[in-house]
């Protein structure tokens, strides 16, 4: 119903935001990781939302970016999982976190999440794991807009293919450090059989 709501920042808590929109303050459920994102109080914001309706409840959901909100619109169509369990993984990691999670087999990370146990995790792998691709993630967006500061190059980091440097990007974005991500990639053998969606996962093993 709602593509996204436009006002001033009223409060804010971990799982709430209330957003003034022409004297009208509209409560908007939030992700704990969009609550650490989100401006100071009276600073304008943006929340792009998922308007949930039932018999007794009315309740937006919202996210400072569409690719928060379309992971979230994801998650939600897995059996088991509804808005409040969707809020709840996207609480514990970003949006571009749970891709890597998902096409890398993690469910042990994905199960951290209030709730979500190991086989809600690995549904929701098996259900979303075609669904999406290293190319969705944000730092390979950045990388087709022409790159950003902070993100790894394949010339600084000296890695010879382009599937090599996405398994790398995508390790860092799930917390590995720079050098031990390389060292990983770069320690794999027949790399050049494999994507990097399959390079991504025999590296996570070496490293765990």
């Amino acid at each position: 119903m709602f593509a996204y709501v436009n006002g001033f920042l009223e409060d804010a808590t971990v799982d709430n935001a209330v957003i003034d929109v022409n004297g009208f303050g509209i409560n908007v459920r939030i992700s704990a990781d969009t609550a650490s994102r989100l401006p100071g109080i009276g600073e304008e914001v943006r929340l792009y939302t998922y308007t949930y309706v039932k018999e007794d409840a009315f309740l937006l959901y919202g996210f400072l970016s569409r690719s928060d909100l379309e992971m979230f619109k994801l998650c939600i169509t897995v059996s088991g999982i509804g808005p409040k369990g969707a809020l709840a993984i996207l609480s514990v990691m970003d949006a571009d976190a749970l891709r890597f999670a998902i096409m890398s087999g993690d469910a042990k990370a994905i199960s951290r999440a209030p709730g979500v146990g190991a086989r809600t995790a690995q549904r929701l792998i098996l259900e979303l794991k075609d669904k999406i691709s290293i190319d969705d993630t944000l730092i390979s967006r950045e990388i087709a807009a022409g790159g950003a500061q902070g993100i790894l190059t394949a010339g600084s980091l000296h890695i010879d293919s382009e599937k090599k440097k996405e398994a790398v990007e995508a390790l860092v974005a799930l917390g590995y450090g720079q050098a031990e991500s390389l060292k990983a990639v770069n320690a794999l053998e027949d790399v050049e059989t494999m994507d990097s969606g399959a390079i991504l996962k025999a590296a996570l093993k070496k490293l765990f």
